[in-house]
C-alpha cells in the first residue's frame, strides 16, 4: 500500500485507544511506525537485481515480528517524540506497536503478496480486496485522524476504522462478484480454469482484472463488477515453457535460477513476452486491466555467463490514451 495510507491507518488504531491530550501523540507515533515496515525496500544488491523481491514484505511484514517492530520504533521515537510529549516508554511502545501492527494486514489486502507467516512459511498472502492506491479508501481515514488529533477524542479515529473495515468488506464483495463474472467468461470459451483470480485495477474497486490459467495458456480480461456490469475482453498468452521458449538457457545457470525466483514472486503467473523474446513477464499487473503489457519483467541474454543475473525491468508508461481508456472502463456505458 502507498505510504500515506499505511501511515493514516496506522494512526487510527492507537488514536482509537486513547482520549485526551495524548490523542495527537498516539496518532503521530502510529503514523510513523506504520510506515516503518517498508524500510525493507533498502535491502538491495548492486549485483543481484532480484534480491529486493525476496525481502520486500518478508520478515518486517510477518505477524510474529510485530512486537519487535513496535519495540524498534519505540526505541527510536520515544526519545524524539514520546518523552518530549510526556509519554512513558511503555505508552510509546504501545502506540508504536498498534501502528506497526496495521501495516502487514493492510498489505495483505492488496494484490502484491505479503509473507504474513514468515519464518514458518514463505507463502505470499494476497486477499485482493483493494488497489495499492485508492483515494476513496484513504481520504476519509485521513480526515478521521486529523479530527481526532485536533479535537482530542477517539471518536473520529474509531469512525475511520469503521470506514476502513466497511470499505474492505465492499472490496471483498466486489472481488467475489468479479470472480463469478470471470468463471462465466471462461465457461463461455469452453474453459475450466485451473485457477482464477480477480484483482482490483488501479485506484478503484469497480473494475477488476481477471486472470485465469488453463493447461497451456493464461487469459487476461477485465470486468466491471457492478454499476452496469460489463466485460472488457483481453488477450491470452502461452504459459512459459523453457524448452520451447528459451532452448538456449542452461539449467544450472544463474539466469535459470532467477527465473524460478521470479516464478515464486509472481505466484507462477509468468510467460514469455509476446513482444520481446528474451523477456519473461508477470502477467498479473498492467496499466490497463485487460492487457498483457506488464509492469515488470526480467530479461535474459543467451550470451550471458553462467554466473550472470537476469536483468529486472520496470515498465510504467501510462500515457493519456491509457488514462482515457481506464476512465471509459470506469464510467462508460
Amino acid at each position: 500500500m502507498d505510504p500515506l495510507t499505511q501511515g493514516v491507518l496506522g494512526a487510527t488504531l492507537p488514536q482509537a485507544s486513547v482520549s485526551g491530550r495524548y490523542a495527537a501523540s498516539a496518532g503521530l507515533l502510529g503514523f510513523l511506525s506504520a510506515m516503518a515496515a517498508d524500510l525493507d525496500v533498502l535491502i538491495r544488491s548492486s549485483t543481484d537485481p532480484l534480491l529486493f523481491l525476496e525481502y520486500h514484505r518478508q520478515f518486517t511484514h510477518s505477524l510474529v515480528f510485530i512486537p519487535f517492530g513496535g519495540l524498534i520504533c519505540a526505541v527510536v521515537l520515544h526519545y524524539i517524540i514520546g518523552r518530549r510529549r510526556g509519554l512513558s516508554f511503555r505508552q510509546t511502545w504501545w502506540f508504536c506497536t498498534l501502528g506497526y501492527a496495521t501495516h502487514a494486514l493492510l498489505d495483505a489486502c492488496t494484490t502484491y503478496g505479503t509473507m504474513l507467516f514468515w519464518p514458518f512459511s514463505d507463502a505470499r498472502i494476497a486477499w485482493n480486496t483493494i488497489s495499492i492506491i485508492d483515494p476513496l479508501f484513504t481520504i476519509p481515514i485521513l480526515i478521521g485522524v486529523l479530527l481526532s488529533a485536533r479535537r482530542l477524542t477517539p471518536l473520529y479515529a474509531r469512525l475511520a476504522l469503521v470506514w476502513a473495515f466497511g470499505y474492505m468488506a465492499l472490496g471483498l464483495w466486489q472481488r467475489n462478484e468479479a470472480m463469478s463474472m470471470g468463471y462465466a467468461l471462461a465457461s463461455e470459451r469452453g474453459h475450466t480454469p485451473i485457477r482464477l483470480e480477480a484483482k482490483p485495477s488501479f485506484a478503484n474497486i469497480l473494475v477488476w482484472k481477471i486472470v485465469y490459467e488453463t493447461d497451456d495458456h493464461f487469459y487476461v480480461d477485465a470486468v466491471r463488477a457492478s454499476l452496469a456490469p460489463r466485460v472488457f475482453y483481453g488477450a491470452s498468452v502461452q504459459k512459459l515453457n523453457l524448452e520451447r521458449d528459451m532452448p538456449w538457457l542452461r539449467q544450472d545457470s544463474q539466469q535459470a535460477r532467477d527465473i524460478e525466483r521470479f516464478r515464486w514472486f509472481s505466484n507462477g503467473y509468468i510467460a514469455r513476452s509476446p513482444d520481446f523474446s528474451n523477456r519473461i513477464i508477470d502477467i498479473r499487473y498492467s496499466m490497463l486491466p485487460n492487457e498483457l503489457a506488464p509492469l515488470w519483467s526480467i530479461e535474459l541474454h543467451p550470451e550471458a555467463e553462467d554466473t550472470e543475473h537476469a536483468k529486472y525491468q520496470v515498465h510504467r508508461e501510462a500515457g493519456s490514451t491509457k488514462v482515457s481508456q481506464m476512465w471509459e472502463m470506469l464510467v462508460g456505458p
